[in-house]
Formats: structure tokens, C-alpha cells, sequence
């Protein structure tokens, strides 16, 4: 892992203890970054790009307006996510305000589980 990646993590990692939920923090190596779950969820992804965070809809819309704040691309050409956002280090700095962000996406909505084939 490179410097940025894991001065990102150290705040990921703060920010759940500033939630109480630093046992309920886990990575996985995944497309070239890692893949961070809270409570068995997926939160966030670090990589590239910097640290991006899951939100649902309403929350999406309201983080982005921030200064700093910017959309997650995948990769080169591809669409921005509409559910990832990349927070600015100022912000990820900020363990108080990085938790109540990151609160907010351990409640986004999940998507409904994929319907099971018929035999």
C-alpha cells in the first residue's frame, strides 16, 4: 500500500472508533484498492481515486455540494457512481464530521438481493 492509502484507512479506521464501531471494520484487497465493510456492509472503497464513500440517494445529493467533494469514477471512460463520492482529505481529517458521513452510509439503502432462478 502507498502513503495516501493508508493515511485513508487511519481515518476510516478513526472514524468507526468515533462511532464505537471499530470492531465492526473490516478491508478486502479489491480492483487494485480495498474494499471496506462496516457491520458486513460495504462502506467504502480506497484506492486511486482516494477514499470513496457509499451513500445512499438523498445523502449523495447533499455530500456532494461540499467543496472537494466529487464523484467516483471507476475507471477511465466510465460513468461517475451514483452511490460513490470521493471526500477531499480535509474531510476524511476530520474524524467528527468524517463519522457522522460515515453513520449516514452504514443506513444507506442496500439493494434488494437478486431474485432466485426457477429450476
Amino acid at each position: 500500500m502507498n502513503a495516501a492509502t493508508d493515511a485513508a484507512r487511519r481515518d476510516l479506521e478513526d472514524a468507526a472508533t468515533h462511532l464505537g464501531l471499530a470492531h465492526e471494520l473490516r478491508f478486502q484487497p479489491m480492483f487494485g484498492g480495498l474494499m471496506a465493510y462496516l457491520s458486513e456492509r460495504p462502506c467504502a472503497w480506497i484506492g486511486a481515486a482516494g477514499l470513496a464513500l457509499k451513500l445512499g440517494p438523498d445523502d449523495y445529493t447533499k455530500l456532494l455540494g461540499t467543496a472537494g467533494v466529487k464523484p467516483f469514477v471507476p475507471y477511465a471512460g466510465s460513468k461517475p457512481s451514483r452511490q460513490y463520492l470521493v471526500l477531499p482529505s480535509a474531510l476524511t481529517h476530520d474524524t467528527p464530521a468524517f463519522a457522522q458521513w460515515l453513520e449516514r452510509s452504514l443506513h444507506a439503502p442496500q439493494k434488494k438481493p437478486a431474485r432466485k432462478r426457477r429450476p
